[in-house]
């Protein structure tokens, strides 16, 4: 399915990316944590402890621990796999494909001692794993970028091993039709074609032949996400001094209130799945 009026390539979502790394990072987070917040409540503003907090849960909801060999797929700044690496012990692959934030996280990972990672910049419908490989792919808000999510779901199911876990956060499309708002402000400007809704995602693992073990819809806390960040948009652009930040970030917090509107409309959400690679498969 699509939203938008252009179908956006793997190339594009690439180029996009490349070229917008340094741009949010002055803006949004310099460590390169971009992901959706967890908030605590409706009264909550703290972004960074929000995003800590997506990491925290989508780990426990993945039962990750030194023995887990993980993957995370659209890994961007690799913030979440140095993380999990650091608290648990656990070794992994990190995989995007943006040159630049690969780049980025190759970078982060030198001022970890001892972390048995490796970034590589690559796709997630053609990864260059054996069968069987890894006990855990996760991703956060990634996955609806990928043109062809069919394939993309096959490639994780064959490089899990029986009984691995597929954990993630990702972007959802609740409506199948959407308005000019939503494809301006949401999904041309990422580069997004279309996604899932909360019922069709879970769908589509199942017919790559995962079981559904957790499901969670959390529109509340995109929306909530997006109020915190065109509000922190707005003050910065107040005290910044260069004209060309300044109109970005006026320009990002505008996009932030039509934003909340399509989350309000149905043309937006976002969740976090949890399913599992049969331990006796055919695949």
């Amino acid at each position: 399915m699509s939203a938008t009026g252009h179908v956006y390539t793997e190339r594009d979502v690439e180029d996009f990316f490349d070229q917008t790394l340094r741009t949010y990072l002055s803006f949004w987070d310099g460590d390169g944590v971009l992901h959706t917040g967890y908030f605590a409540g409706d009264a909550d503003d703290d972004y960074r402890a929000a995003a800590e907090r997506t990491s925290e849960i989508l780990a426990a909801d993945a039962g990750i621990d030194g023995s887990s060999h993980v993957l995370d797929v659209g890994c961007g700044c690799g913030n979440f796999l140095i993380h999990l690496a650091g608290r648990f012990g656990c070794r992994g692959e990190g995989l995007d494909l943006s040159a630049e934030r690969v780049a980025f996280a190759r970078e982060a990972l030198g001022a970890h001692d001892g972390l048995d990672l490796t970034f590589r910049q690559g796709s997630v419908t053609r990864m260059p794993y054996e069968a069987g490989t890894f006990s855990h792919v996760v991703s956060q808000d990634a996955l609806c970028l990928v043109p062809d999510k069919p394939t993309s779901h096959t490639e994780i199911h064959r490089v899990l091993r029986p009984g691995g876990v597929f954990a993630f956060s990702d972007f959802l499309q609740p409506r199948e039709e959407v308005g000019e708002r939503a494809r301006k402000h949401v999904y041309d400007r990422v580069r997004w074609n279309g996604g899932y809704s909360f019922v069709g995602y879970q769908t589509a693992l199942e017919r790559a032949g995962f079981e559904i073990l957790l499901a969670r819809n959390l529109e509340s806390h995109i929306r909530q996400t997006y109020r915190v960040l065109g509000r922190t948009a707005a003050e910065r652009a107040e005290a910044t001094t260069d004209t060309a930040a300044r109109d970005w970030m006026l320009a990002f917090s505008e996009s932030c209130a039509e934003i909340q509107i399509a989350i309000d409309d149905g043309e937006f959400g976002w969740g976090m799945f949890v399913a599992r690679k049969p331990r006796t498969t055919t695949s």
